[in-house]
C-alpha cells in the first residue's frame, strides 16, 4: 500500500484492440469515468480481470499511466504488480509508486512451487517499493478469512458473497471483478451494506458460472458504450454467440 485505500474497488478489465494484440488506449479514460460514476472508490488495474499476467511489462506500465491520467479527483488507482519474476514485480511496483498510484498489489509468482525462503525473499524485495499495510483476501469460506482480520492490517474482501460478512468483521472494503461491468451493484453492497445488493451479486455470479469474466465484462462494456472493442488476449477467447445471448439476458 502506498496511500490509504478503502471502500469499493473495481478489478477492472484492460481495454484491448487488434484481436487482443494491443492496448486500446482511447477506451481507458471512458472506463475509469464509468466506474467512478457507478459509485466505485477506485480501481485495481492489471489484475486477474485485467489479464495482467498476459500483458508485457511495458503495457502494464502504460495502463497504470493511462488510469492515473484518466481518473477524477479522489478516485484511487491501485496497480497489480504481480508477475512471474521478482525483477518484473519490483519494476512494476516501483513504477506504480513513482507514477503516483495509491496502492500496489503483489502475489506469489504463479508457476513454480516456491518454498518459504523463496516466497519471503520475493515479497521482501517487492515490499521495498511500497509500504505493505493491507491484504486482498479471496479465500472461502469465511472461516478462512477470519485469521487475516487483524488490528493494523487493512483487509479487502475479494469474494463478493462474503463482502457483507467481511465488512461487519472489520474489513475496510472489497475488490470486485463483477464491478468492472456492474459497478453500481458493488458500490451499493459496500457503501450501503444492502442485502438486496448481496442477493444481486449472488445472482450475477450464478448466471456467469463457467464463463470467462474478462470476456463477459468486456462484452457488457461494449454494449454499454464504454469500450470500443471486446477483445481479450490469447489464450483467452471472446464469448461465442450463444454465450453472448446468455449474458445479454442477465
Amino acid at each position: 500500500m502506498l496511500g490509504k485505500l478503502h471502500g469499493a474497488i473495481a478489478a477492472a478489465v484492460t481495454p484491448l484492440r487488434d484481436h487482443g494484440r494491443s492496448l486500446d488506449e482511447a477506451s481507458v479514460a471512458p472506463l475509469i469515468r464509468f466506474l467512478a460514476e457507478g459509485g466505485m472508490d477506485g480501481v485495481l488495474t492489471c489484475g486477474t480481470t485485467g489479464e495482467g499476467v498476459l500483458l508485457s511489462v511495458a503495457e502494464r506500465r502504460r495502463m497504470t499511466e493511462l488510469c492515473l491520467e484518466g481518473r477524477p479527483p479522489g478516485f484511487a488507482v491501485a496497480v497489480h504488480a504481480g508477475a512471474q519474476t521478482t525483477a518484473d514485480t519490483v519494476e512494476l511496483a516501483l513504477h506504480a509508486r513513482e507514477a503516483g498510484a495509491d496502492a500496489v498489489a503483489v502475489i506469489a509468482p504463479p508457476y513454480f512451487p516456491l518454498d518459504e525462503q523463496e516466497l519471503c525473499d520475493h515479497f521482501r524485495r517487492a515490499a521495498g517499493a511500497c509500504d505493505p499495510t493491507g491484504l486482498k483476501v479471496s479465500d472461502t469460506p469465511f472461516e478462512a478469512v477470519k485469521p487475516y482480520l487483524l488490528d493494523g492490517l487493512d483487509v479487502f474482501i475479494g469474494f463478493e458473497p462474503l463482502v457483507l460478512e467481511g465488512l461487519a468483521a472489520g474489513a475496510v472494503g472489497a475488490v470486485s471483478g463483477l464491478a468492472s461491468a456492474w459497478p453500481q451493484v458493488t458500490a451499493e453492497l459496500v457503501h450501503r451494506k444492502a442485502d438486496a445488493a448481496g442477493a444481486r451479486v449472488n445472482a450475477l455470479r450464478d448466471a456467469l458460472h463457467g464463463l470467462s469474466l474478462p470476456a463477459v465484462a468486456k462484452e457488457m462494456l461494449v454494449d454499454k458504450g464504454v469500450l470500443a472493442h471486446a477483445d481479450v488476449r490469447l489464450p483467452l477467447r471472446r464469448l461465442t454467440d450463444d454465450e453472448r445471448t446468455r449474458v445479454a439476458a442477465i
